[in-house]
């Protein structure tokens, strides 16, 4: 899996991604400090909300970003929203309302929303073989993952010699940092070969990803992986604590069970997708996350709610993970931001919708319940995707082009009176062809 980091600019960019993570986390840590800070009692009402204008902003902006990134060059780009977050990083330690919190994190995920997707988005075309691009997906899941246990006890040391304003002062050098590992390489920038409007360019990801059978079964697995994801995120707290009656080094435990799931996952990916087609992998992974919930009530002890975890983690990243495949071979190269984006918006809407059902129904109707509801939500997102996605749809389907003239050079090169080659929506085909109609 290492062997790509080899390559001198998915090196950087790795690392860049990894730097900013880091400091990401230590942001996370120190934000929860500020609202105590500033809020006191009320602290966890700040952070809701905060999470809510995060996931409001990547589902609403990152579409929003994608149009304009068509008109800027990829590493000019990702260099002024890396600067944008750690100019908003900076300002954090100093303010003394509420609303300057919403208003600055408001900020600094717009930026993200515009980055992320982006920096997906050029790791395809910076790796064009698939087998390097599926070692990279896993390498990018094993740094979320190493993320979420590192910088906790990163924060934690930090605590002990300085203030907690000084967290984020590492998420500024960390978003500084991976600006100038992305200025130290050369990127991709594929253009668009027609000019189009904003809300053109601004909907097109989306249009191209609902119209794509697999994408829309990825769609539903989103919600499948939001659905355990947020019980697991939001509720594993309540679960120790209130449950269980213990403390937070087992909440720590508990977390840190399902990251290593989900790292044993990543690591197993690039030869199993070897071996196995992506639809069939991220179906059982769906299927172990519905399965996870279904077993969620039978947790009643730490050990066993540890076991649950890890195999939930597992899940989590077997469903999640080879999503960046699916969209890379869904759009021609220019068309590339665009879908990255319609993911990252599509599946954050889901979270949006997860996040709060799993904290009312964790705090209403008890965990059991939550278990059950979370249960049906993914089983559901299974079944839907098995069924818009099928196992049988080929990519190559055989079509026709009515429209097009005989000396088109798209009919030159595969055929007159009917052809097939590996489709994706484009310009030429904007619909996906029915097996009965075969027009494109």
């Amino acid at each position: 899996m290492l062997a790509i980091l080899a390559n001198r600019t998915y090196r950087h960019l790795f690392a860049a991604q990894v730097i900013a993570l880091i400091g990401t986390g230590l942001a996370t840590v120190a934000l929860g400090l500020l609202a105590w800070d500033i809020a006191g009692k009320d602290a966890g009402l700040v952070l809701g909300t905060a999470l809510a204008i995060k996931m409001v902003a990547y589902v609403t902006l990152a579409p929003v970003a994608s149009a304009l990134a068509d008109r800027v060059p990829r590493r000019a780009m990702l260099v002024t929203l890396d600067l944008i977050r750690a100019t908003v990083a900076l300002a954090l330690p100093f303010v003394t309302e509420v609303w300057h919190v919403y208003v600055l994190i408001f900020l600094l995920q717009a930026a993200s929303a515009g980055f992320t997707p982006t920096f997906q988005a050029t790791i395809p075309d910076v790796l064009p073989d698939e087998a390097d691009y599926t070692r990279a997906l896993s390498l990018s899941r094993l740094a979320y993952d190493l993320e979420s246990l590192v910088s906790p006890m990163l924060a934690a040391a930090l605590l002990t010699v300085v203030s907690f304003p000084v967290l984020f002062g590492g998420t500024v050098v960390g978003f500084l940092a991976s600006a100038v590992l992305v200025l130290t390489v050369t990127l991709p920038s594929p253009r668009p070969r027609t000019a189009r409007g904003i809300r053109d360019r601004a909907t097109r990801g989306i249009r191209i990803y609902l119209a794509t059978p697999r994408l829309r079964g990825l769609l539903a697995l989103n919600l499948c992986v939001a659905a355990a994801g947020a019980m697991v995120i939001v509720n594993t707290v309540v679960l120790v604590k209130a449950r269980l009656g213990l403390g937070e080094a087992e909440v720590a435990l508990a977390l840190a069970a399902f990251g290593g799931g989900s790292m044993v996952a990543a690591l197993l990916l690039p030869r199993l997708l070897d071996r196995v087609p992506d639809r069939r992998a991220m179906l059982a992974g769906g299927t172990i996350l519905a399965l996870g919930m279904l077993g969620g009530p039978l947790a009643g002890n730490l050990p066993g709610l540890m076991a649950l975890w890890v195999a939930v983690g597992f899940g989590y990243s077997l469903t999640q993970t080879p999503s960046g495949r699916l969209l890379r071979r869904s759009a021609q190269p220019e068309d590339r931001p665009a879908l990255f984006a319609a993911q990252f918006s599509l599946s954050h809407a889901c979270w949006l919708f997860t996040y709060p059902l799993a904290g009312l129904l964790g705090a209403r109707a008890g965990l059991d319940a939550g278990f059950l509801v979370m249960a049906a939500l993914a089983g559901a997102g299974v079944i839907l995707a098995a069924r818009v996605w099928p196992a049988a749809a080929p990519d190559r389907l055989p079509h026709l082009h009515p429209d097009l003239p005989a000396d088109h050079p798209h009919l030159r090169a595969h055929g007159v009176t009917g052809h097939s080659h590996d489709l994706v929506i484009d310009d030429l085909h904007p619909v996906w062809p029915h097996p009965d109609r075969r027009t494109a």
